[in-house]
């Protein structure tokens, strides 16, 4: 079970890397097999179905993201707890997204899924 306290500190953790724009510290609250989903895989990484699996392909749609919005800058707005997944509510560069992670045992993000208003 995630307590709050994780979720907090997970969240700003997670806003802080992003706004780092250091890939590998972004990377460090992921599994190596973790899946990703987002509309915008299928327009920046050419993956019609919008998900991702593993590191490496992940790696390669952030790092085409970063290059494409190179003074991205997330802001928390909140979080929601569940059982063993959180949201982050925050502002993105194009405005409010939500971003749902599951864990694993270890603590690591084995799913996650972005959502865009």
């Amino acid at each position: 079970m995630i307590t709050r306290e994780f979720t907090d500190r997970f969240a700003q953790e997670w806003i802080d890397a992003w706004n780092s724009h250091n890939l590998e510290r972004v990377l460090s609250h992921y599994a190596d097999d973790f899946e990703m989903s987002s509309p915008y895989i299928a327009q920046i990484a050419g993956e019609p179905s919008g998900i991702l699996k593993g590191k490496p392909a992940v790696v390669a749609y952030w790092t085409q993201a970063l290059e494409r919005m190179s003074t991205l800058h997330f802001k928390l707005h909140s979080t929601l707890l569940g059982a063993d997944s959180l949201v982050i509510y925050y502002r993105g560069a194009r405005g409010m997204a939500a971003e749902v992670f599951f864990f694993g045992p270890n603590g690591l993000v084995v799913k996650a899924s972005a959502h865009y208003a």
